[in-house]
């Protein structure tokens, strides 16, 4: 009786990728899901910040001194952004890996600065981005880099034949 399940490679075959199996591949997905989710809140905030200033406590004197206005304006248009990108994210663009990692490193940048106007929340999204900017840069699926390793290899105990391996291509 035999079984419908793949030949286990020979011991010491190259497996697959620690980036393309359990953290960061489900990373991706988590990172799309939040990047959307975390865009569309950060409408919300702008949307609040713009509508009435009276929604965030005003603070003194500090140091990056925008009104409540600007602040939601800036959080209006990144969170569009933001939103788009956890979309490409999700469809498995390319351009949404990359301007994930770049709207994440940003947007902890923005929340730093928001820090006093709302510090557990500033705190909580810097440390997603942060999540957010490692499940993207380690996940191999979105490279064309990788391939598969059974592909070339040489049946056990016998060496290559000359001209099998495919190398590189130029």
């Amino acid at each position: 009786m035999t079984q419908n399940t793949a030949p286990s490679p020979p011991p010491g075959a190259p497996g697959p990728s620690p980036a393309t199996t359990g953290w960061a591949a489900g990373g991706t997905l988590f990172a799309g899901v939040l990047m959307t989710v975390v865009g569309i809140l950060d409408v919300i905030q702008g949307i609040a910040a713009i509508a009435k200033d009276d929604v965030y406590t005003r603070i003194g004197d500090y140091v990056f001194a925008f009104n409540l206005t600007a602040w939601g304006v800036i959080h209006l248009v990144l969170g569009i952004v933001i939103a788009v990108a956890g979309w490409g994210i999700l469809t498995g663009k390319e351009w949404g890996r990359a301007l994930g990692i770049a709207l994440a490193a940003l947007h902890i940048v923005e929340q730093f600065l928001w820090l006093p106007y709302h510090p557990v929340w500033a705190i909580f999204a810097m440390a997603l981005s942060v999540f957010v900017i490692w499940a993207l840069a380690t996940d191999t699926t979105f490279t064309d880099h990788t391939r598969d390793a059974t592909a070339t290899r040489a049946p056990r105990g016998r060496p290559p034949t000359p001209g099998t391996y495919p190398g590189p291509k130029t």
